[in-house]
């Protein structure tokens, strides 16, 4: 393959990535909330009482990055944090009623945006963009340098 063809493809990878995060925002005002507390509130549904440290390893994250999302959720009555019996430093989250009928709700809209954005893409090809997409993630997680380990940079 070509490193003309390979640049091709990042350059694409960087622009559709772009586009698709802007459309989902757009999308996720219009139910009065963020791409990123959906990933939240998604995250959690399937994982209920994480700690806030490893809900940020989930999302790959910071866990200060996600703090102020954390109690955003929080103030709109989303979910709630509860002391871990095992650890007092550690926090738990749980979705509320009201985070879980948005979640819930969410996934309609999630829905309804993999059938706009994939509208008539055969289900082969789908299948094959998700093995290279996974395929590329775990190549570029490889190269990543990890957390305090100086003598990598």
């Amino acid at each position: 393959m070509s490193l003309d063809l390979k640049r091709q493809l990042v350059a694409q990878l960087v622009e559709s990535s772009r586009l698709l995060r802007n459309y989902i925002d757009h999308r996720a005002k219009g139910r009065g909330s963020t791409r990123a507390q959906w990933i939240v509130l998604f995250r959690l549904r399937e994982h209920e009482g994480l700690s806030q440290v490893d809900l940020a390893e989930v999302l790959e994250l910071q866990p200060i990055s996600l703090v102020r999302l954390l109690d955003r959720l929080v103030e709109h009555g989303l979910l709630e944090r509860r002391h871990d019996p095992r650890d007092r430093r550690a926090n738990r989250l749980f979705l509320t009623d009201s985070g879980r009928r948005l979640v819930d709700d969410m996934d309609g809209l999630r829905d309804s945006i993999a059938t706009d954005v994939l509208q008539d893409i055969p289900a082969k090809a789908i299948e094959t963009t998700l093995e290279t997409l996974r395929d590329i993630k775990d190549r570029i997680k490889g190269f990543a340098v990890p957390p305090g380990d100086v003598a990598a940079k």
